[in-house]
């Protein structure tokens, strides 16, 4: 490595490290595989695929071997040479430049934002299903999802106050409760068939798969969309014992954990619901309710697997809000943010400002949302978009094998550069095609165009922060 490089990277690691000083190493292996398959495995994944019927099986693997796997291996590669809390946002300064840095920040925290802002539609959407027929006006009330969303999103402000030493253990129940949902609803199928329900059932029977304009949309989704997230931990790296080994080793215990589950759990989806059929919104819900009403305890269970779902959903939030609070931090640190999003709590040493910042922008934005289309096409415009941010954010991260750090010496092995340029090209598919919906809407176009919009605005938005933070802290030095 040249002399600049080694020089940027120890500097960097010098400096953050004086900054994570303060924080407390509350996670270990465990911790973050728990964290890996908590934040990872969203429950709208399996709906997605399901669109594809038998197929889905080919998309899967398709998208395990061109992003799944590549993206282990980067994020493993990167956080081995630089495991600084931040993670992506210091991978990305470090990497090309600190504008780079900035944008990938801002794209990450727009997401997580888009992200945790669908709480309350989801949380209604599983309550209406958790009451029955007599619920369902729950997920279509706005008001009581706005007031829903309040409510999480404050309980959400006051755990990521006190800290990971009480949200780890909010992460790991969640984590728990994640694997115990999909082992119930990869062993339903096979219930119904022992019971006679089910003609026969064999998860793993697949079809030729129709390549079209809809397919490729879902290949993206269940690329980057579904398979993404392995990097996210890393920006809890100064809170983390040893983080260049245990955040890699994280992800190779969780990532063929979450393969089996995505894959099987799909099929459990379709053994139950016509591909036409499956609620994108909360198709396990939808499979618990039909999976267990033959049951003569369906009365009593479904109510139990749908409240804990609720609790699953807002340990995701949870990992999401957790992380999101630090970066507004961590560009404090580079005087690209005002000083007051690094003011730390007295006793809590956490991020104070930035998380009552984040959690009011949250609210705002999840009743904006609602406001002039329907529920699905909500969830879709929220989804998508949200979506957009992360992998912009995923672009750099695999640009930087490629042409990141470009005196490294070693050079990063040629393996590797490959599999970054697969992932690279995964999520330049997912981002092309994720602006049309994949429900029928109201208007197509206004469809396309309001995430178009929204995605040029917000990143010209950053821009010009970001040129205005520079400037001040010129004039400021």
């Amino acid at each position: 490595m040249e002399t600049s490089d080694a020089e940027n990277l120890r500097s960097a690691e010098s400096d953050v490290a004086a900054h994570s000083a303060v924080f407390r190493k509350e996670l270990g292996l465990r911790d973050l595989v728990l964290t890996q398959i908590l934040f990872i495995i969203g429950l709208t994944w399996v709906g997605a695929a399901g669109k594809l019927g038998p197929s889905h099986v080919v998309f899967w693997l398709l998208a395990i071997t061109f992003f799944y796997l590549p993206s282990a291996a980067v994020v493993i590669y990167l956080n081995r040479l630089m495991p600084l809390e931040g993670g992506l946002y210091q991978w990305a300064k470090l990497g090309f430049s600190e504008a780079a840095g900035f944008m990938v920040a801002w794209n990450l925290w727009l997401y997580v934002i888009t992200n945790t802002s669908e709480i309350g539609l989801q949380l209604t959407t599983n309550l209406a299903y958790a009451i029955g027929p007599s619920g369902a006006w729950i997920s279509e009330n706005k008001w009581l999802i706005t007031l829903t969303s309040l409510f999480v999103i404050a309980l959400l402000v006051v755990v990521s106050t006190i800290g990971l030493g009480v949200g780890k253990w909010v992460h790991n129940v969640g984590g728990v409760i994640m694997l115990t949902i999909f082992a119930v609803l990869l062993v339903l199928p096979f219930i119904h068939v022992a019971r006679g329900e089910l003609r026969e059932y064999h998860p793993l029977a697949t079809a030729v798969p129709v390549v079209s304009l809809f397919s490729l949309n879902i290949l993206g989704k269940l690329g980057f969309g579904a398979l993404g997230g392995f990097e996210y931990v890393a920006i809890l790296a100064g809170e983390t014992r040893s983080p260049a080994r245990t955040i890699g080793r994280s992800v190779m215990v969780a990532a063929p954990l979450i393969a089996v589950m995505f894959i099987f759990g799909t099929s459990s989806v379709l053994a139950f619901v016509h591909p036409d059929q499956i609620d994108l919104i909360a198709p396990i819900p939808q499979v618990l309710s039909l999976g267990f009403s033959t049951f003569g305890v369906a009365a009593i269970v479904v109510p139990i697997a749908l409240a804990l779902l609720i609790i699953l959903r807002i340990a995701q939030s949870s990992v999401n809000f957790t992380g999101l609070t630090r970066l507004p931090m961590v560009a404090g640190w580079d005087h690209l943010m005002p000083a007051w999003f690094t003011k730390l709590h007295p006793r809590f040493k956490t991020p104070v400002n930035s998380i009552l910042f984040v959690g009011v922008v949250t609210v705002v934005l999840g009743a904006l949302s609602l406001i002039g289309v329907g529920q699905q096409e909500s969830f879709q415009l929220l989804f998508n978009a949200g979506g957009i941010f992360y992998a912009l954010t995923y672009l750099v991260m695999f640009a930087i094998p490629l042409l990141g750090l470009r005196s490294l010496e070693p050079a990063p092995p040629w393996w590797l550069r490959l599999a970054a340029a697969s992932g690279f090209l995964m999520t330049l598919l997912y981002v092309g095609l994720s602006v049309f919906p994949i429900i029928t809407v109201k208007n197509n176009l206004a469809f396309t165009l309001k995430i178009s919009g929204v995605i040029v605005a917000a990143n010209v938005l950053g821009a010009a922060i970001f040129l205005a933070a520079r400037a001040r802290r010129a004039r400021e030095r």
